[in-house]
């Protein structure tokens, strides 16, 4: 029998550590559009609302589905909330695709886009006055908040269908008194009217416009032995809003 001592197991060296990972972002998922997750800017929801007030206009959205279009244009974060808007109109113009990388800081800048240039809008006087005669505004000018019409034995005649809008309101105050007023406005305006015609007329052809922020128009007044008429202008829509002539 071996009476010597057992031998005892010998430590084991411990084992390596393994060396932590960085940790990643995980991958976007197949198939995901990075550009629809950018932010929209303010000229993105206007290009859109375009757009679809030009569907209405020729009848490919009903009154409900512009108003609800129009809402969720303007209140859209990024462009892949923006893109289903118009999606199934003729206008779609398709998915949008961003270059996401950067230039070189060493590359020229782009040449900037030519961009029509408009006349510059008229100032005018808010009131106008026909007696035994006619008075007329017509072209690009610039209509405030309240504008008076006199018209004793003579006519007036105001077109606001390329007009500078720099109230989202514009009130017409109309007197004729053997006379008559004629106002034209752009279709795509809210077009309001509370008037008296005394052995006359005073015709408002009212309307309500499916963008809520469309500028309105009211029309008031008295037509005494005269005429007073007012109603949009087909064909003619307003292409410049209140909120960009302001920053101009």
């Amino acid at each position: 029998m071996d009476n010597s001592p057992a031998q005892q197991p010998q430590d084991q060296p411990p084992a390596p550590m393994k060396k932590s990972e960085p940790t990643t972002a995980p991958a976007p998922a197949p198939g995901t559009d990075l550009a629809g997750e950018l932010r929209a800017a303010d000229a993105d929801r206007e290009r859109v609302a375009d757009l679809l007030r030009d569907a209405y206009a020729e009848g490919r959205l009903t009154v409900d589905e512009h108003a609800e279009r129009i809402e969720a244009a303007y209140n859209a974060r990024t462009f892949g909330e923006l893109e289903p808007l118009t999606r199934d109109l003729p206008s779609h113009p398709g998915p949008i695709r961003h270059n996401l990388t950067k230039p070189p800081l060493d590359a020229p800048a782009p040449a900037p886009q030519q961009q029509p240039s408009l006349p510059p809008a008229r100032a005018e006087s808010p009131t106008m006055l026909a007696v035994f005669g006619g008075a007329a505004r017509k072209g690009r000018w610039r209509v405030g908040s309240h504008l008076k019409a006199v018209a004793v034995f003579g006519g007036v005649e105001i077109d606001l269908t390329d007009a500078v809008f720099e109230s989202p309101e514009v009130v017409i105050e109309v007197i004729a008194v053997f006379g008559g007023v004629e106002i034209r406005v752009p279709e795509n305006v809210t077009l309001q009217g509370s008037g008296a015609g005394i052995f006359g007329g005073f015709d408002v052809r009212e309307q309500t416009s499916p963008d809520p922020y469309a500028p309105v128009v009211r029309i008031k007044g008295a037509a005494v032995f005269g005429g007073c008429e007012a109603k949009p202008k087909r064909g003619k829509k307003l292409k410049e809003w209140v909120r960009r002539q302001l920053e101009g």
